[in-house]
C-alpha cells in the first residue's frame, strides 16, 4: 500500500468518524482539511528523513573513495621499494573498499529512487489538498448560503400558526376600532341635537312641560299684551298738522318696530 493510499484510508477513517457524531458538515470539511495538511507534513517529514539517510551514505562513499586513492598510492610505493608484500595488501584494501563503495552505490540509488516517488507523490497529495480547499471553501460558502435560507423558511413556515393569530388579533383589533369611531360618532351627534342636555338635567319629564307650558304662556301674554297696545293706538284720533309743517309718521315707524320684534321672536321659536 502507497503513501498515497494509505493516506487516503486514515482520511476516510477520520470522516467517517466525524460525520458519526458531526452536525455541522463544515467542520467536518475544515477537520478532513486539516487532517490532510497533516499527512503532507509526514510526508514531508519522512522525505526529509531518507534525504539525510542518503546524505549519509554519500557522505561514507566519499571517505571510501578517499580510503581507495590512499591504498592506490601505498601499493604504488610499496612496489616502487620493492615490497611486493605491502603492495599486495594495499591493493586488498583498496579492493575491499571499492566493493564497499559498490554496495554504498546501490543504497545511494535506491535511496533516490525513494525520494523521487516521495517527492512526486508530495506533489501529487499537495495538489489535492489545495483543490480540496477550494471545493471546501465553495461548499462551506454554499452550505452557510443554504442554512440561512433554511433558517428563514423555518422562520416563515415554522410559525404560520402565530402568523395566523396575529392575523386574526389585527382584524379584531379592526373591528373594534371601528366599532369604537361609530360609537364617538354617534355619541358626537347625540350631543349636537342636545339629547345630552335632558339626560344631564335633573328634571323630570312632568317638569320640562310645566316649563314649556310656562314658557309658552308667558309668552300668549306677552302677545296679547302687544296687541293690546297696538290696538289702542289704531284707534287715537289723528290730529291736524299745526304751522303747515309735517308731522313724523309715528305710526308707520310703530308698525316697523312690532314687526322687526315679531320677526326676531319667529326666528328664536324656530332656532
Amino acid at each position: 500500500m502507497g503513501i498515497l493510499s494509505r493516506t487516503s484510508y486514515v482520511i476516510r477513517s477520520k470522516i467517517n468518524s466525524v460525520l458519526n457524531r458531526a452536525e455541522d458538515p463544515t467542520e467536518t470539511l475544515d477537520y478532513s482539511y486539516e487532517q490532510m495538511r497533516d499527512q503532507l507534513q509526514q510526508v514531508k517529514r519522512g522525505i526529509a528523513d531518507l534525504t539525510t539517510q542518503k546524505k549519509r551514505l554519500e557522505m561514507q562513499k566519499r571517505r571510501l573513495e578517499d580510503n581507495v586513492e590512499k591504498h592506490n598510492e601505498q601499493a604504488r610505493t610499496a612496489v616502487q621499494q620493492g615490497r611486493e608484500d605491502l603492495a599486495r595488501r594495499a591493493l586488498e584494501k583498496k579492493k575491499t573498499k571499492m566493493n564497499q563503495i559498490e554496495d554504498l552505490d546501490r543504497q545511494i540509488s535506491d535511496l533516490q529512487s525513494q525520494q523521487d516517488s516521495l517527492i512526486d507523490q508530495k506533489n501529487e497529495l499537495q495538489t489535492r489538498i489545495e483543490e480540496f480547499r477550494t471545493k471546501k471553501e465553495t461548499m462551506k460558502a454554499r452550505y452557510e448560503a443554504a442554512e440561512a435560507s433554511s433558517t428563514v423558511s423555518e422562520a416563515m413556515t415554522a410559525t404560520g400558526e402565530e402568523f395566523e393569530d396575529v392575523g386574526r388579533a389585527i382584524e379584531r383589533a379592526e373591528e373594534q376600532t371601528e366599532d369604537m369611531e361609530a360609537r364617538a360618532a354617534a355619541l358626537d351627534e347625540l350631543h349636537e341635537t342636545g339629547a345630552f342636555d335632558d339626560v344631564l338635567s335633573d328634571k323630570d319629564q312632568i317638569d320640562r312641560e310645566l316649563e314649556e307650558l310656562s314658557t309658552g304662556s308667558g309668552v300668549e301674554a306677552e302677545l296679547e299684551t302687544l296687541k293690546s297696545e297696538v290696538g289702542e293706538g289704531d284707534t287715537e284720533p289723528a290730529t291736524e298738522p299745526e304751522s303747515g309743517v309735517d308731522e313724523p309718521d309715528l305710526e308707520g315707524d310703530v308698525d316697523e318696530d312690532v314687526e322687526a320684534e315679531l320677526a326676531e321672536l319667529q326666528d328664536e321659536e324656530n332656532a
